[in-house]
């Protein structure tokens, strides 16, 4: 990648870690970063203690100028903005962004989003692309517009989802993709060499809506392999759920790992096989094998390590 002094003066707006790995190798590579947005400093844990975005602490540690506004249409926010001069905004993981923000720069805005466009639009591309058992995804640039994750497309990158990957292992794949695609589009930018697509009108959409607390919860009345996708998909977070039903019990069970196994059998659907070595879960065409878990106020475990202490009645059952 082109290592350079670049002059083209940047604004970068993120928050999480995948955005703050790619502003890293921005600096690294050259790019003249004249402004960082990011979001405000936040109260988290037990004390309450202000959190600080992953991206502020990549524009702190190289002492770029830092913009923490709680309101985008602020006056004094985008007067900020204006004064840095900037011809070209990138965004990577940030909030919707109002026209008055995004349509200042000359040279525009663009979004680098986690999917190849115009699939998968929405909050959640990684883990939808895995729980939906997809063979290939990758990273798009496309100039902002009105809509969400709708505007033309400057480029693209792809890459393979291994059977093996997790939500976790596919994001940080594609964020040092996302790296390397963010930094040709903006050599190609500076260039004047890029040529903007209209997204396609595709037959079929897959969307990739935000993930709630409800939508993790396993749905064991499904093909053996479609649950072992959703959890993939879920892990680490923000995680599958089932509930451990025995007498008047009911726990909360988290699955990080789990593999299904295409066996015949006549178990009733959410029906329990314990044994030394294993814990599995009867499903319609096999079983799910459950292989990392977490139990209330437990930390993750092996399920090798849960299985001494785990306690079952005859009548439990998953739900």
């Amino acid at each position: 990648m082109n290592m350079s002094k670049n002059n083209m003066p940047i604004v970068f707006m993120g928050t999480p870690g995948f955005a703050a790995h790619i502003l890293e190798k921005l600096v690294e590579n050259g790019q003249n970063i004249v402004g960082v947005v990011t979001v405000a400093d936040k109260p988290a844990g037990r004390g309450k203690k202000l959190h600080e975005s992953e991206v502020k602490k990549i524009a702190l540690k190289h002492q770029l100028t830092l913009l923490q506004p709680t309101q985008l249409k602020d006056p004094s926010f985008i007067e900020a903005l204006k004064a840095l001069n900037a011809a070209v905004f990138v965004v990577v993981a940030f909030r919707m962004l109002p026209e008055l923000v995004w349509k200042i720069p000359a040279k525009g805005t663009f979004n680098l989003h986690a999917s190849l466009l115009p699939q998968y639009r929405g909050a959640a591309p990684i883990n939808w692309a895995i729980i939906n058992g997809e063979k290939t995804t990758g990273v798009t640039t496309f100039f902002i517009d009105e809509k969400i994750d709708t505007g033309a497309i400057i480029d693209q990158m792809a890459i393979s989802i291994a059977e093996s990957d997790t939500a976790g292992s596919l994001h940080d794949k594609l964020m040092i993709l996302g790296a390397d695609l963010v930094q040709k589009t903006l050599v190609d930018i500076e260039n004047g060499t890029i040529d903007p697509k209209n997204q396609a009108n595709e037959a079929v959409l897959k969307e990739a809506p935000k993930i709630f607390k409800e939508d993790c919860r396993i749905d064991w009345t499904k093909e053996g392999k479609d649950i072992e996708s959703f959890i993939k998909g879920m892990s680490p977070y923000p995680t599958a759920w089932t509930h451990l039903n025995q007498e008047s019990e009911r726990i909360v069970l988290k699955v990080f790992e789990a593999r299904f196994l295409k066996i015949i059998h006549d178990s009733k659907i959410g029906s329990i096989i314990k044994s030394k070595k294993e814990l599995k879960i009867a499903v319609k065409d096999g079983f799910i094998d459950l292989l990392k878990i977490q139990l209330p106020g437990k930390r993750v475990m092996n399920v090798l390590e849960v299985l001494n202490g785990l306690q079952l009645k005859e009548n439990a059952y998953i739900l």
